[in-house]
């Protein structure tokens, strides 16, 4: 596990809980920018992924 992998991870949840709170009271601008944010946490998981297995094999991107 990488800096990737926790900052994304903390990404996510932040975006989850901000689309959440949007759909509870209603503000669709909200929502978009919670799922937003969720998608910018997984592809930076995706990226400590990629880092893992360039480690993995060795190499140091």
């Amino acid at each position: 596990m990488n800096s990737d992998h926790v900052k994304g991870a903390a990404k996510d949840m932040a975006g989850k809980i901000q689309r959440k709170t949007g759909e509870a009271v209603g503000d669709h601008e909200m929502q978009a920018k919670g799922l937003a944010r969720q998608a910018e946490g997984k592809t930076q998981k995706k990226v400590g992924d990629v880092r893992d297995a360039a480690h993995a094999l060795g190499r140091k991107p």
